[in-house]
């Protein structure tokens, strides 16, 4: 894992945050939230619906710079550098292991495609958005 001192953890970090704010945008009123609503049959006026949202929030950020890292650490070893580079190599692990993963627990818990297209697709546009910041800087 020589690899790992050649990681550059600004980037890092600052794919898991854009990762992190993109959530904020996607899972916005703006976006999928009633949508996603309906899906989960969350009911957001019910005050136990917003209990441990910072431990969420906490915990799905070091998520996302999980995700940010293991892209540092492809780009490093494939020797990925730009924007567009970025992209591919956001799209290429958002799609085949973020993606797949959750269609795998989907299949067995019978869970709508909707909620799987919204979740699905900011895994993907995410890995993106941290892909591009990684190989960029």
């Amino acid at each position: 894992m020589n690899s790992l001192q050649n990681i550059h953890w600004l980037p890092v970090i600052l794919g898991g945050l854009a990762y992190f704010m993109l959530g904020a945008l996607w899972y916005s009123k703006l976006l999928f939230a009633p949508k996603w609503l309906v899906y989960t049959k969350i009911d957001p006026n019910d005050p136990n619906a917003k209990k441990g949202m910072a431990g969420m929030f906490i915990g799905s950020f070091i998520l996302m710079t999980a995700t940010s890292f293991a892209i540092a650490v492809l780009a490093y070893k494939l020797q990925t550098r730009g924007w567009m580079y970025g992209a591919k190599l956001g799209l290429f692990t958002g799609l085949f292991f973020g993606v797949t993963a959750i269609a795998i627990s989907y299949l067995y818990e019978k869970r709508p495609l909707g909620l799987y297209l919204i979740n699905g697709g900011y895994t993907v546009v995410g890995s993106m958005i941290a892909g591009i910041i990684i190989c960029s800087m």
